[in-house]
């Protein structure tokens, strides 16, 4: 269905250099056959076959389905958060795109806002957020002062909201067919683990941003890798404790890596893409951490092999000891099936990361080491996060533009490790946030006993819930 409402069109075909770094092989989850085709005229006048998006439902129980997919909003009234993160990167242009969703206060009470400063949103209670950060560095933000027309699935990676409904028409409460979707939504989204779509209006609230109007879309999606080998149970980003509202905010990689296919139209651009690298993530809890730095990229130049690199950090508060603060860091690694896991409770993770421009961790486990170094010389974009006294507010800077090195070791016990990988990134997202950042925050994240070893226990929540017949915590 993809009818363009654009002025002008970068029409973009499928490119060696995507498929040097995500291979669409077996590994990928299978969906049925793209046999839908359109015909394009890229801005040089070349034709070429485009294949549509085709759209499917979500398929229960598959291999790629990680721990914390659904939405975890218990209907309590405590302070709660839930964002979800997609992202699409573009080989062709060296440029990418990335969607946030946020609802905040979903339990409040009250629907007043404390702040309007063009900045940030205000509201200390009930709101829905989308942020589009686009190609060429601009951006777009809508915002609803209500959570009354989002939806989302409590077992899933399954939401939508409704900003401006059709004339006469019901705001959804699931996912619909495509075509449904556009008859009763004006202005909203809806997305899934295999589908995204949605037509969403800027609200001219951020004039510190390069913005664009509007930016309609749909793509299709097949995961690749979830969080764990493949094949394999899938694991829980922050371990089995992300269960339960302790050591928040929680966060969760929901696919390392993906291939989707599609087109977005950006202002008066058009972009199609087939088989692009894709990726989703989420955090939810009562705050955000009180600083943070993250890195992830899934384009590597000079591999033949599918890889995906995670790498994340924050200071959060520890739970039952007020004004108390730890430092967490993980480097999560997917290459040809095998996942490659870098967290506190089974080795340690080191990190020396800049204000901006520099990032540098490095971190062991019993079995391997990991090198991760990224440099960027872009100012980048400023990003909205959630946060307690002024809602959805600039908090956070990030680019697609980051240049990175990425170098995976086998220990050896003579000391001749063995290389996995040494590769290198051009369109590597890059983030620094929270604070302050007065200087270069370095750190050693180690667990110590006993929270290591509680932390590192191989529980399976929802299997435990199952066996017992007990009703497994909302979002599981």
């Amino acid at each position: 269905m993809a009818a363009s409402v654009g002025t002008a069109r970068l029409v973009l075909p499928s490119t060696a250099a995507t498929q040097s770094s995500l291979n669409g092989g077996p590994d990928a989850e299978k969906v049925p056959p793209r046999s839908s085709k359109v015909d394009a005229v890229g801005e040089y006048g070349v034709k070429w076959t485009a294949p549509s998006p085709l759209y499917t439902a979500i398929v229960k129980d598959r291999q790629s389905r990680t721990p914390h997919s659904g939405y975890h909003f218990d209907g309590s009234s405590r302070r709660f958060f839930e964002g979800w993160y997609f992202k699409v990167s573009i080989p062709k242009v060296e440029d990418s795109f990335a969607w946030m969703y946020t609802v905040a206060e979903p339990g409040a009470l009250s629907n007043s806002t404390s702040s309007d400063d063009g900045n940030s949103t205000g509201p200390k209670f009930h709101g829905t957020g989308a942020q589009v950060m686009g190609a060429k560095d601009q951006y777009l933000f809508q915002y609803d002062k209500t959570v009354r027309n989002f939806w989302g699935s409590r077992d899933e990676l399954a939401l939508g909201h409704t900003f401006v409904p059709k004339f006469g028409k019901v705001p959804p409460i699931c996912e619909l067919e495509p075509e449904e979707f556009v008859n009763r939504v004006e202005e909203g989204f809806q997305v899934t683990p295999t589908w995204h779509q949605g037509f969403l209006r800027d609200n001219g609230q951020s004039p510190h941003m390069k913005t664009v109007d509007t930016i309609r879309w749909e793509y299709s999606t097949r995961p690749l890798y979830g969080w764990g080998d493949n094949g394999k149970s899938q694991k829980a980003t922050a371990g089995w404790l992300a269960a339960f509202p302790v050591f928040e905010p929680h966060w969760q990689i929901c696919m390392a890596a993906g291939y989707s296919t599609g087109w977005i139209e950006w202002g008066d651009e058009r972009y199609e893409f087939e088989d692009a690298p894709s990726y989703v993530e989420k955090n939810w809890g009562g705050s955000f951490p009180l600083k943070w730095f993250w890195l992830q990229s899934n384009i590597f130049e000079g591999v033949a092999g599918s890889i995906a690199l995670t790498c994340g950090g924050g200071r959060r508060g520890l739970p039952l000891i007020p004004g108390a603060h730890e430092n967490v860091a993980l480097v999560g690694i997917h290459y040809c099936g095998k996942f490659y896991e870098f967290v506190p409770w089974t080795g340690t993770v080191e990190w020396d990361i800049a204000p901006w421009g520099s990032w540098k961790i490095s971190a062991e486990n019993k079995q391997y080491k990991v090198r991760v170094d990224a440099v960027c010389d872009v100012p980048g974009v400023y990003l909205r996060c959630p946060t307690v006294e002024r809602g959805l507010t600039p908090l956070c800077q990030d680019t697609f533009f980051g240049k990175l090195r990425l170098q995976l070791c086998e220990r050896s016990k003579n000391g001749a490790d063995k290389v996995i990988l040494d590769v290198t990134s051009d369109q590597s997202a890059l983030e620094t946030g929270g604070g302050p950042w007065d200087s270069n925050w370095q750190c050693k994240s180690r667990m110590r006993f006993p929270i290591r070893t509680l932390v590192g226990l191989p529980l399976n929540v929802e299997k435990i819930c199952n066996k017992l017949h007990l009703t497994k915590p909302a979002g599981l």
